[in-house]
C-alpha cells in the first residue's frame, strides 16, 4: 500500500515552487464558500448599501426562525429581545448608546442592517466571520421584523418556500 509523504506546513522543500508547501493563493482568487462583498467599510459604502442592497432570501418561516435563533445568540445581549436597545449588557451599563431599531434618525433598511453586521460599526464588531452570507440575511429578516413591531406595524406574511435562491 502506498504511504503518502507528509509535509510540514512551513517547512522548506526543494520540490515546491518558492521552496514552501504553504503558498499564497492566486491573486484575486475567491475562497470556496465565500462571496465578495462590493460595499466598502466607509460612510459612502454604508450609504450605498442602505440605498441599494436588498435581501435575496424569501421571507419564509424557516428563514425567520433561523434569524430569530441567531438574534438570541449574537444580538439580544446588547439590542434586547425586542430590538429596543435595552439588552442585558445595556441594563447593567456595560455598554451604553445601543440604538433601538426604530430610532427616528437611523431609518434602517435591509441593506444597512446587513452592512453593519458584515463590517461592524462603532463598538459593534463584524459578524462576517461568525455567520455565512445566508445566515446574515436570515438575521436581517428578523431584525427588520423587530423594527416593524417597534413601529406598531403588522408582521409581514410568510411566502411559500422558494427553491434555493442565490445568496449574495
Amino acid at each position: 500500500m502506498y504511504e503518502p509523504i507528509s509535509y510540514e506546513t512551513y517547512g522548506e522543500y526543494s520540490i515546491f515552487q518558492d521552496g514552501q508547501q504553504a503558498l499564497e493563493p492566486v491573486a484575486e482568487s475567491i475562497s470556496r464558500g465565500w462571496l465578495p462583498y462590493d460595499y466598502e467599510d466607509s460612510a459612502e459604502g454604508y450609504d450605498l448599501a442602505k440605498a441599494e442592497l436588498k435581501n435575496p432570501l424569501p421571507y419564509t418561516e424557516e428563514n425567520y426562525n433561523k434569524g430569530e435563533e441567531m438574534y438570541a445568540i449574537y444580538c439580544a445581549t446588547c439590542h434586547g429581545d425586542k430590538g429596543n436597545g435595552k439588552g442585558y449588557l445595556v441594563e447593567r451599563e456595560k455598554i451604553l448608546g445601543v440604538p433601538s431599531y426604530d430610532d427616528v434618525g437611523r431609518a434602517i433598511t435591509e441593506g444597512s442592517v446587513y452592512h453593519v453586521m458584515y463590517h461592524g460599526i462603532n463598538t459593534m464588531g463584524s459578524y462576517a466571520s461568525q455567520m455565512s452570507n445566508e445566515e446574515l440575511w436570515q438575521l436581517t429578516h428578523y431584525v427588520m421584523t423587530l423594527k416593524d413591531l417597534l413601529e406598531d406595524k403588522e408582521q409581514k406574511e410568510f411566502v411559500e418556500d422558494v427553491e434555493n435562491p442565490v445568496v449574495r
